[in-house]
């Protein structure tokens, strides 16, 4: 642990870059939501759902951002990824924590065994990674929050996903989103890295600046990615995109201007209450 950074590092480095980098980012809803289809399913389900939904898409991922996991699940993950690609893979997860600091624990599969805290997760294919956890500003009444940024050396990539406040009552629940607003000035500063190619994103939990939804603080408080990064599904100079959750955008992949090549957004699935995104770069 050094700081509030705590590294995990795997694997060695590999020589040249490719000049193509693909990314999903998925809330798979399985911790405690029991609205949702994978709410309590078992390690090895969440890991042949997600990998599934990575290896049977005309974009195919590299890295894989997840909220909603579980940390009990990410052993089994890295294992079927590797078994079902050849590649191998790391995953650097952070546990969500309580307000006084005990995990978040995502509830019990459907045979009473326990599946670890609710996370946030990065898996890497292929190339080594170094992991670091940073911690975002967030209400002391709920669960704390955090970024996972994965440093990739070879592609000089710094990939960063998160899963921001909701905003619902018993989370960032004060009129003007001051707890996202923070997380997402707080997580942009943690996306910069001098020498690399910034890939970030996540459930952020606002809407798209010229979507014409969600609150109004919410859409302002993304407006800065915006000048920075161009967003995966974002069409010309309109800041919005298709919706991931129940007809309103709040997952995103940016990514440095004028790289982005393809996005998809998964309407088919239903497992979950968000859908998957998946973005090709040509880096």
């Amino acid at each position: 642990m050094l700081g509030h950074v705590l590294l995990l590092v795997a694997g060695s480095l590999v020589a040249p870059a490719p000049s193509d980098l693909s990314v999903m980012t998925w809330n798979v809803c399985t911790g405690t939501n029991s609205a949702c289809r994978l709410y309590r399913a078992s390690a090895i389900e969440l890991a042949e759902t997600i990998g599934t939904y990575a290896l049977k898409q005309p974009i195919k991922p590299d890295v894989i951002f997840l909220q909603e996991f579980c940390t009990g699940a990410t052993g089994t993950l890295e294992l079927w990824l590797e078994q079902r690609t050849g590649r191998r893979w790391t995953i650097g997860s952070w546990g969500l924590l309580s307000g006084d600091g005990a995990p978040y624990a995502c509830h019990p599969d459907r045979l009473g065994r326990p599946r670890g805290a609710q996370s946030i997760a990065v898996a890497v294919a292929g190339d080594a990674a170094s992991f670091a956890i940073h911690p975002l500003p967030a209400p002391s009444w709920y669960v704390k929050r955090a970024a996972v940024c994965a440093t990739i050396p070879a592609r000089k990539v710094h990939a960063c996903g998160t899963h921001l406040s909701s905003g619902a009552q018993y989370d960032d629940r004060q009129p003007g989103a001051p707890y996202r607003t923070r997380q997402l000035r707080r997580l942009l500063e943690i996306a910069a890295n001098p020498g690399h190619r910034t890939v970030v994103g996540g459930d952020l939990n606002v809407s798209p600046p010229d979507s014409g939804y969600g609150s109004a603080a919410g859409r302002r408080a993304v407006v800065p990615f915006y000048r920075a990064y161009q967003e995966c599904d974002q069409r010309g100079a309109r800041r919005t995109g298709r919706w991931t959750r129940e007809g309103k955008k709040i997952d995103y992949l940016f990514a440095p201007k004028g790289t982005v090549r393809r996005c998809d957004v998964d309407r088919r699935v239903t497992l979950s209450d968000h859908k998957p995104v998946y973005v090709k770069l040509a880096l």
